[in-house]
């Protein structure tokens, strides 16, 4: 087996820079964890808080802190920081090579859609952005590494994509459309955020930030490889 994370991200249409922020580290066991916030407020000041969110997660995973335990320090955090008054969501998607699971870390009333053995479930179980309060938990689920799973992540500008058209994505329909038709992780991040985007008129109203990762049957090497486009 292999793990192949694909991610898809466009700012605000008219924004210079995109509140959300996201980052991916390698796990002191040999793992990897990708880790998403989506800043209150929008442009520079969102990307603040997500920046701050994001760098003070990484930080800790690297120094081999549970996810749960990073969370809740990065809430803390910004609560000390901005005395409670902003507040971002957070999402980390964590391969951990030591326990053979998918770890998901999620700050965040949108849901994380998992599937597996060919069903899609959404996690969506009540869920508190960070920085408000705290002591503010994450809710986790951990799921057996094998081949086939998929799991999809996004901030908020997707669910709310085509909304004020009258014309709102179904996220779940439109994922299940991809993974039927076989799309690896990045084609499904692709594929939503195309989808979002017609919905949008190509003028997305929030940031939107898209991230899929697959197990899927292992490749040719053992060379690990990552890619990246930053229009500029």
């Amino acid at each position: 087996m292999e793990i192949q994370i694909g991610v898809a991200k466009i700012n605000k249409y008219a924004s210079s820079e995109s509140g959300d922020t996201l980052e991916v580290v390698e796990r002191p066991g040999g793992g990897l964890s990708v880790v998403l916030a989506d800043g209150q407020r929008s442009g520079k000041s969102a990307k603040l808080i997500s920046n701050m969110v994001v760098r003070k997660v990484i930080s800790l995973l690297a120094e081999g802190v549970r996810d749960g335990a990073a969370a809740r320090a990065a809430s803390d955090y910004l609560y000390t920081h901005r005395s409670g008054k902003v507040q971002s969501t957070l999402n980390i998607l964590s391969i951990d090579l030591e326990s053979r699971t998918v770890v998901i870390t999620r700050n965040n009333p949108s849901p994380v859609l998992v599937h597996a053995d060919g069903k899609t479930k959404a996690l969506d179980e009540k869920s508190q952005p960070v920085g408000l309060r705290r002591g503010t938990r994450p809710v986790i689920a951990e799921l057996d590494l094998r081949a086939g799973l998929t799991i999809a992540t996004f901030t908020d500008g997707l669910p709310f994509a085509g909304v004020r058209r009258e014309q709102p994505l179904d996220i779940v329909a439109e994922f299940e459309r991809l993974l039927a038709k076989r799309a690896a992780p990045q084609e499904l991040a692709d594929g939503l955020m195309s989808e979002a985007l017609k919905r949008e008129n190509d003028r997305p109203g929030d940031d939107i930030s898209v991230v899929v990762l697959g197990v899927l049957p292992r490749g040719k090497d053992d060379v690990r490889r990552m890619w990246a486009r930053l229009p500029l």
